[in-house]
């Protein structure tokens, strides 16, 4: 009897946007009918498509020089996913200013739907993406056991407080601001759904006082990728990640 044929791992990335008085963070409630962490509270995000990778976002993005290990795509892809799925834009106009347009629902459905590009939204707004609005956070990848498998890369930065998020009731059902010491109450409560990568970096996330100190630790904190492994019935990460000695119960999967 042939193995089964190792899942291909997808690049994917997640935004952590936070906001001041109080210190929260920006969830959304994945629809129950998606494939992937149905039913359960996120940070918005997503895999990488084609797009994010196209040369023309030379001219239409700024900050190049803060991109790292990472590279561009990724982090277009996280401005692209706060976009779609919660209505929130970090781009900068043709001053340099934080744009505080708000995102028309059916052009968010239609760039989810490959019916618009991303980069001919960005293009008409006049904005150019804001490429250093985002700090690394973390890298999770998925384990082998998983059906589907994503290199995710966890970004975090400041949400332009002149924008709405709102859901996009597609991906995303619901979208809330919520204290990260909150997330973790419902989820240990049984209230909400939440996976465990999410409630790590909840975890990692309520160790800072404010939005500023969360993103000067994340860039001061070295970067360990992390690949969870089955020991057991549990599902266990390396314990210099950052996050302590965790394990997740694989019933809990």
């Amino acid at each position: 009897m042939s193995e089964r044929p190792e899942e291909p791992i997808r690049p994917a990335a997640t935004i952590l946007l936070l906001r001041d008085s109080p210190f929260e963070v920006l969830m959304v409630k994945r629809h129950h009918q998606i494939d992937f962490a149905a039913g359960a509270l996120v940070f918005p995000g997503g895999k990488s498509h084609a797009g994010d990778h196209d040369p023309a976002w030379t001219d239409h993005a700024t900050g190049w020089d803060s991109v790292g290990e990472d590279g561009p795509a990724l982090r277009i892809a996280a401005i692209r996913e706060a976009y779609e799925e919660a209505g929130v834009l970090l781009a900068r106009d043709a001053e340099g200013e934080t744009y505080v347009g708000e995102a028309a629902i059916d052009v968010r459905a239609a760039v989810a739907d490959d019916r618009v590009t991303f980069l001919d939204v960005v293009r008409d707004l006049g904005l150019k993406l804001d490429l250093a609005a985002l700090t690394i956070f973390a890298r999770w990848i998925t384990p082998p056991l998983m059906t589907k498998r994503f290199d995710t890369w966890f970004y975090v930065a400041h949400a332009p407080l002149a924008q709405l998020a709102i859901c996009d009731g597609h991906e995303a059902v619901d979208a809330e601001w919520i204290a990260p010491g909150e997330a973790l109450a419902l989820a240990a409560s049984g209230e909400r759904k939440v996976i465990f990568p999410t409630r790590m970096n909840l975890q990692l996330l309520a160790e800072s006082a404010s939005p500023t100190a969360a993103i000067g630790t994340a860039r001061s904190r070295p970067l360990v990728t992390v690949e969870p492994w089955v020991e057991g019935a549990s599902l266990r990460i390396q314990p210099d990640a950052g996050y302590g000695a965790a394990a997740e119960p694989l019933s809990a999967l």
